[in-house]
């Protein structure tokens, strides 16, 4: 078996903000808000990937969030964007700048993971994998019919707690969904991959050339000062941007997944960002009252909230901004006036 490879954490840190209006603005988005706890979710993702049998991060940022960056992480290297190309690009940069060897664990810097020793255990594993020149996925194990994930058929078992990748899945409907989680051999696809980095810039060259050697000749051309290196943003911003799993994961031959329960979210929504909080002992961070009410939530920034005789309702105030949504119908904030910067 593979030695245990030291593991080189990549942090992404990307997104507009909109998902989360107005409590989460472009100036400083979701990852760098304490939503869960004391610590933002950025210094979350930091702080689980970090310690014994993990190198120094590398955090991949947009230019505008690098005072975010070190003010919530001090003396970190960063790989700055001219501008977001989704997550294949991203993730070439991150590899480029290290040996080919090198085992890289990607992780978005904007989830919650309730059970961070599951995580490190998944970690290590999806490591060793990754090693061997498979390229490996978190498979989130589900606990309901979502249909807002992608979900990862499980294949043949690679060794324990190590499966290959049979099938990956697009958003179900609902009734597929509830299939999926009958069935028992389906994972989210939760956005957290291991990649020897050397492996990962291979496949990319092998199905999306000119991507791979547009990201090779910004990184070629970028320069490095004060810790943040800044790819050339000329070829950057010519790059058609791409996630991973369209560009890399769905086409390639050697893909495997790790399942793990580890009380994940991506706080998608408001209603997802309501879930984790009741599952952590309260829904609410503001001075309010609620009378005859169930699952709502209040976030403020100041004045006291009063909600009588509501349910699945979310209310938030920030600034001069103030949301009110049914729970269930957050997902379409992003498209709101307001989330838009209008």
């Amino acid at each position: 078996m593979t030695e245990q490879p030291r593991i080189h954490p990549v942090i992404l840190c990307g997104g507009g903000g909109t998902r989360l209006w107005p409590r989460s603005r472009a100036d400083r988005p979701k990852p760098f808000l304490p939503l869960t706890g004391e610590r933002t979710l950025f210094q979350q993702a930091l702080g689980r990937c970090s310690g014994e049998g993990f190198a120094a991060p590398i955090v991949v940022a947009g230019s505008a969030h690098v005072p975010l960056v070190r003010e919530q992480a001090g003396d970190v290297h960063i790989i700055a964007e001219p501008a977001g190309r989704n997550t294949a690009p991203a993730i070439a940069l991150a590899a480029l700048s290290l040996p080919r060897d090198a085992v890289m664990l990607v992780c978005p810097s904007d989830h919650h993971i309730a059970d961070e020793d599951a995580f490190r255990r998944a970690a290590f594993a999806a490591a060793r994998l990754a090693a061997d020149g498979w390229l490996v996925s978190f498979g989130i194990t589900p606990d309901r019919p979502e249909t807002g994930y992608g979900y990862l058929r499980h294949g043949e078992p690679l060794g324990p707690g190590a499966m290959a990748i049979a099938r990956f899945v697009e958003k179900p409907d609902a009734a597929t969904a509830r299939q999926f989680l009958a069935d028992g051999g389906y994972s989210w696809n939760g956005g957290i991959f291991a990649l020897r980095a050397g492996t990962y810039l291979d496949e990319l060259a092998r199905h999306r050339p000119a991507l791979a050697d547009q990201a090779r000749s910004a990184f070629e051309r970028g320069e490095e000062a004060d810790g943040v290196f800044r790819p050339d943003a000329q070829a950057f911003t010519a790059i058609e941007g791409e996630s991973i799993d369209y560009a890399v994961m769905e086409n390639a031959d050697r893909v495997a997944m790790v399942p793990v329960a580890m009380g994940w979210s991506d706080i998608g929504s408001w209603q997802a960002l309501r879930d984790v909080r009741v599952a952590d002992g309260g829904a609410c961070q503001a001075k309010h009252q609620r009378i005859d009410c169930s699952g709502v939530m209040v976030e403020s920034d100041g004045p006291r909230v009063s909600v009588v005789g509501l349910d699945d309702v979310i209310v938030v105030v920030d600034g001069d901004e103030v949301l009110v949504t049914r729970a269930s119908a957050s997902q379409s904030v992003g498209k709101l006036a307001g989330a838009a910067g209008k």
